[in-house]
């Protein structure tokens, strides 16, 4: 039997943006969904969940800042990975979109052949399907269930995003070890290192912010990385 093919959903206000992208990604072998504004985009995320959204920053009347708020804020579409497009490059831009959840970031004009291997790479973050469950993993009080991409402090549901539950896994399974950003970047987001780095400082905050105490578990090692310590104190 012919394997379903992913669906990536493309909100963009600019037509000839979302046919390019269009064609590029149905070259690659997903199905395609198109959104011409912020708030129709947000209506079809809902009512028929994809397995990635392409979201422009930059659209009139409701922003990819307050788009990607809602869809983080929805249970039903808070774990949809999301690439976050736009013409803007500068630092407070990028940091704007991974505030709000966004799981990678990519600037006009961009590189279809770069554009698919984001999406791919951030499709590979999403919970397993089928096979044996795997055995829950702890760190003090946090555990992760790694079939659904939850994790728990005290038996209290997280709400991580995707990338979140990886950068979270990866620390708590090399618990003691320092990761340096460089390997995060490739593990992660299963990029090489010539990303800025910022992307990782930003979901570190992020994830230590959703962890609240247990957060200080996460420690930065001057000039090295970070490093998931065994004692929450």
């Amino acid at each position: 039997m012919e394997a379903m093919r992913e669906r990536i959903l493309v909100v963009e206000d600019e037509a000839d943006v979302r046919e390019l992208i269009r064609l590029h990604l149905r070259a690659a072998g997903f199905d395609v969904l198109e959104a011409s504004n912020g708030a129709e985009g947000l209506a079809m995320a809902k009512n028929d969940p994809p397995s990635v959204i392409i979201l422009d920053l930059m659209m009139p009347e409701m922003n990819g800042i307050e788009v990607c708020r809602a869809l983080r804020r929805n249970p039903a579409t808070s774990r949809i990975p999301i690439l976050m497009l736009t013409a803007k490059s500068a630092e407070e831009d990028k940091v704007a979109g991974f505030e709000v959840g966004a799981d990678d970031y990519v600037t006009k004009p961009f590189s279809p052949r770069e554009l698919i291997l984001r999406v791919r790479a951030v499709s590979r973050r999403k919970p397993d399907q089928g096979g044996a469950k795997p055995i829950p993993v702890r760190a003090g009080l946090v555990e992760l269930d790694r079939a659904n991409m939850n994790a728990t402090i005290g038996g209290k549901k997280l709400g991580l995003t995707s990338t979140e539950f990886r950068l979270l896994e990866l620390l708590v399974r090399r618990a003691g070890h320092i990761q340096s950003r460089e390997s995060l970047l490739s593990e992660v987001w299963g990029y090489q290192a010539h990303l800025d780095t910022r992307t990782v400082d930003t979901h570190v905050r992020r994830l230590r912010d959703k962890l609240g105490r247990a957060g200080r578990m996460i420690e930065t090692v001057r000039g090295s990385g970070y490093r998931l310590s065994s004692s929450q104190g």
